[in-house]
């Protein structure tokens, strides 16, 4: 029998109780990795975790806003498997609305989580592996970290920051043996995308000619992303020339926003996840 490139690797990964996140550690713990694996609802990370199989696997409650969370998780990590190859910045928040209405609640919320949790876990993940002097951290973002959403200027905003961040802690890291990868998917047929079904506001997020599955993502994030450690990554490739035009040429942008936005609110409308 072949051993798996995956096989024995060990993974620290939020979000874990739904969408990319479950899907990753799915694929993980089929290749027989070490995973411990995360979520903010324990009970949702355990009724996930019920269709897993193989490898050696750890769940734990992490609310990635909390500097107390990351270092206990870190040091569980350390304590159950001996330290930590690769981390995964999975966990995410998104609630669509136009800047005149939305919640400002969410402010705080988009902030924290997609930003504040991001940096947290890049923080503490990165201190681990720079003792070690080897590691590799994979941060989610989006497509819309290329090109700005309207109807998520929340969310777009936190995830260009996402992007930033990550391009500039590769940067530091590399030198110290860490590597840091970006990833910014399309549009993903997860419970995050089910919720935007009935806001008009998100009509652009469904004009991609296609909605990836959590399993597409999970493939390149347990495959490519961890044997070539790339900057970073957009999926799909081609879909990320369209985003960045926009950020671009943005006065040019807005002649095809309304297009697209027609297209989107059709796909929206009769969108259901497989």
């Amino acid at each position: 029998m072949t051993r798996s490139s995956n096989e024995g690797l060990r993974v620290l990964l939020t979000g874990a109780a739904s969408g990319i996140g479950c899907a990753v550690a799915a694929k993980l713990l089929a290749a027989g990795a070490k995973v411990l694996a995360t979520d903010r609802d324990p009970d949702a990370l355990l009724k996930a975790s019920a269709q897993w199989s193989g490898g050696e696997l750890v769940r734990a409650r992490l609310d990635v806003t909390e500097p107390k969370d990351w270092q206990a998780a870190l040091e569980e990590a350390v304590r159950r498997f001996g330290g930590l190859d690769v981390l995964y910045n999975v966990a995410g928040f998104l609630s669509p609305g136009w800047v005149h209405e939305f919640d400002v609640s969410d402010i705080d919320r988009h902030l924290s989580v997609n930003v504040k949790g991001v940096m947290l876990g890049t923080r503490y993940g990165a201190a681990h592996m720079v003792q070690r002097g080897a590691g590799h951290i994979v941060n989610i973002a989006s497509m819309a970290a290329y090109g700005p959403v309207p109807g998520l200027a929340l969310y777009s905003a936190t995830k260009y920051a996402v992007r930033a961040f990550s391009l500039a802690a590769a940067a530091e890291l590399r030198p110290r043996g860490v590597a840091v990868t970006v990833v910014c998917p399309d549009a993903v047929a997860t419970p995050m995308l089910d919720k935007q079904t009935e806001y008009d506001e998100a009509n652009l997020v469904f004009s991609a000619p296609r909605i990836l599955t959590a399993e597409e993502v999970a493939n390149v994030l347990t495959d490519e992303v961890l044997r070539k450690r790339p900057l970073e990554v957009a999926l799909p490739r081609a879909r990320k020339w369209l985003a960045r035009a926009a950020d671009w040429a943005p006065e040019a942008a807005e002649f095809l926003r309304p297009m697209l936005a027609r297209a989107g609110e059709a796909k929206r409308k009769s969108f259901r996840r497989p």
